[in-house]
């Protein structure tokens, strides 16, 4: 992937006369329909009325630069990033308050039954930490990964393992990170992404050292040059603390960074820094759900955010790339990911709807069968879409957060009623759907 460099404003104003510039400033901002565009887009669009491409690019860049935001994070060469707040960005901002804060927007689905909330909650933690690691090259697939979380059974290659550290990440922002942010704790949270998937064991949970090969971003259409280089690792522990203390908050002074932007800028400045041999990219995004849920964003643990950014991967490339070849500017990055979060929600609207409507089917045919719980009607409700799925006792108990005595419990009197048919296999019971399930519930419930 190429995008070409934009040209600064310092070179502009040497490169065009003083008419030509003062022709710029003078002229109405153009409308870009709530677009943001790149150098690299813009100068191949039809340019407005007695502006050059260059003027017109001029013009956009000066009311950029009065409206920036400075960050503390610097590139290579000393230089600070920025961001803005054109339009377009407090809309999505606005959209993602009202969608992912309070009780708003979040259906009955998740939040009527509390079993059935938390099972849906362990699901939505499972379904990022396995498209998170397929980003990064696990190549287990989806059900066998579901499997394998479920079952707590041990990984049995390095895909597996991506998939069941991250898992162990992301309980870990949600259950015990919930104070400020620090180095430890990134450092922490990287030894639990990578442990066991590293060709040099000892890389996991620390810094790239000075002396070492410093890793470097690689696209993955052209694998022969770097996309991106990032700094060298003598400045990785001061850059380290700098994006603490701004994940935190501590030298915001009288700005205001919004909290979903922070989250934001937090995820692209450590995939800048790219601080660690490998799992930049997964800790980068686990850093993005611990500042939603520090600023109470709940319903985002919810959302597939590495999905989303795995199947349109060459856009999130773009993204940081436009933000690097535009004197640091993150808005870029910042709208490429407030669409992806919006993306998102409107997915699990769609899934939320869809579970609203097979549950009610469901109830209705088991309505007259007596003394179900939640976490049984939800088990069967899977079950008689998955009549090749087996369940087990820990299986169970980790899906939903039971203790073993209730699984035994819940999974026993379903086999007893009929539900599910019990077999030993070895010193453990294993349960299985009957073929006839269905016709099963229809019948109790008559």
């Amino acid at each position: 992937m190429h995008v070409v460099h934009a040209p600064w404003i310092a070179d502009l104003l040497k490169e065009l006369s003083p008419e030509e510039v003062q022709a710029a400033v003078g002229a109405p901002m153009p409308a870009d329909g709530g677009r943001y565009l790149h150098w690299d887009k813009l100068q191949r669009l039809p340019v407005p009325k007695g502006l050059s491409s260059k003027q017109w690019w001029l013009k956009i860049k000066l009311a950029r630069a009065n409206e920036r935001r400075r960050l503390p994070l610097t590139d290579t060469c000393g230089r600070p990033f920025g961001f803005t707040l054109p339009d377009t960005v407090l809309r999505h901002l606005h959209y993602v308050d009202q969608r992912c804060s309070g009780e708003i927007g979040m259906e009955k689905a998740v939040t009527s039954e509390k079993e059935a909330g938390r099972r849906f909650l362990v699901n939505s933690l499972m379904e990022e930490a396995i498209r998170s690691s397929q980003l990064e090259g696990a190549t287990t697939s989806r059900l066998v990964a579901k499997e394998m979380l479920r079952s707590g059974r041990p990984p049995r290659n390095r895909g597996e393992r991506m998939i069941a550290n991250n898992y162990r990440a992301l309980q870990l922002v949600r259950e015990d990170l919930s104070g400020n942010l620090t180095p430890e704790a990134v450092l922490e949270l990287h030894r639990i992404v990578t442990e066991g998937t590293l060709d040099d064991p000892d890389a996991a949970g620390r810094l790239q050292r000075p002396g070492e090969g410093r890793v470097a971003v690689f696209s993955r259409d052209e694998d022969e040059h770097p996309i991106h280089r990032p700094p060298p690792a003598e400045e990785l522990p001061k850059r380290m603390e700098l994006l603490c203390r701004f994940a935190n908050g501590a030298d915001d002074g009288d700005q205001f960074v919004h909290p979903v932007a922070r989250a934001i800028l937090l995820h692209f400045w450590l995939a800048y820094d790219h601080p660690f041999e490998d799992g930049n990219g997964r800790t980068a995004r686990i850093l993005f759900f611990w500042a939603m849920r520090k600023h109470g964003y709940w319903l985002a643990e919810y959302l597939p955010i590495s999905g989303h950014i795995r199947n349109a991967r060459a856009q999130y490339e773009r993204a940081f790339l436009e933000t690097e070849t535009d004197e640091g500017d993150a808005t870029y990055f910042l709208i490429h990911q407030l669409k992806v979060i919006e993306r998102a929600i409107g997915d699990l609207d769609q899934y939320l709807q869809r579970k609203i409507t097979e549950q009610n089917e469901m109830k209705k045919m088991l309505h007259a069968i007596d003394s179900l719980n939640g976490r049984q009607l939800v088990l069967l409700t899977h079950a008689a879409k998955n009549l090749d799925h087996t369940y087990t006792f820990a299986g169970h108990a980790r899906s939903n957060r039971v203790t073993h005595e209730t699984a035994r419990s819940d999974l026993g009197d379903l086999a007893d009623r009929g539900f599910l048919v019990r077999r030993r296999l070895g010193r453990t019971y294993i349960f299985e759907v009957p073929p006839d399930l269905p016709e099963r519930l229809r019948e109790s419930g008559k």
